[in-house]
């Protein structure tokens, strides 16, 4: 019973999967035959690292949807239901910080980082300021779950803050902050942290799962924004 639970639209995703990969090898095959005529060996490793992909990221979807999403919805309605709902804003603050760490996309951005500069900008410095950008602005949202105030008091000032710091900021974290908004709002992030909105608003009495449940990811992807350039600022001033 459990095995058929686990591997539930197994099939649905394996199609996704090879739907949103296939047109991407297809475009390499077609340059390597047209154009970039690379040896025969790399073109094999290639297609196995494509395949190790696929593999990969259909059992890492398929993990999501059995674990990830149920876990973050029961772990959120068992918190909308204690009395003591500030704790709701530093549990956000831990559990986004920890879930930001551990996001691929962010670790990969931040090893780019370090290579295209030369190691001038450390990729640890970049990780700690996303990751704690993150955080502060996930309790945010748990804060405005709480209280029950509109996203547009959080999303509107920050991104007015943020078209500001475009002309403080030093020039190379300007491209980076942005890059870094979309990269944090990756698979773990969507998956886990909003699923636990979800459940902590459904399981608060006055709180409409649509309104006050969604909304978390534009803040995650505002808070890369603002940590990054507040980063650029301060590096600018110490210039």
């Amino acid at each position: 019973m459990n095995g058929i639970v686990i591997f539930d639209g197994f099939w649905d995703t394996a199609l996704s999967v090879v739907k949103a990969l296939l047109p991407l090898l297809c475009v390499f095959l077609i340059f390597q035959l047209l154009f970039l005529r690379l040896p025969r060996q790399y073109v094999f490793n290639l297609l196995k690292g494509t395949l190790l992909a696929v593999v990969g990221l259909l059992f890492f979807l398929q993990g999501v949807h059995a674990g990830f999403l149920p876990a973050g919805e029961a772990i959120g309605e068992m918190l909308g239901n204690i009395a003591w709902k500030w704790l709701l804003v530093p549990f956000g603050f831990f559990i986004a910080f920890l879930t930001t760490w551990t996001e691929p996309a962010v670790r990969i951005l931040c090893d780019q980082i370090e290579k295209a500069s030369s190691a001038s900008i450390p990729r640890s410095l970049v990780l700690y300021t996303i990751c704690t950008g993150v955080a502060l602005f996930v309790g945010l949202g748990m804060a405005k779950i709480i209280f029950g105030f509109s996203l547009l008091y959080i999303v509107v000032p920050g991104y007015v803050l943020a078209l500001v710091m475009l002309w403080f900021s030093d020039k190379r974290f300007i491209s980076i902050a942005f890059d870094a908004g979309g990269v944090a709002t990756g698979p773990m992030a969507v998956t886990f942290l909003m699923a636990l909105a979800i459940g902590v608003s459904s399981a608060m009495e006055g709180r409409d799962v649509v309104i006050h449940g969604f909304g978390l990811i534009a803040l995650i992807a505002l808070a890369p924004i603002l940590s990054v350039m507040v980063l650029g600022f301060l590096l600018r001033l110490k210039k």
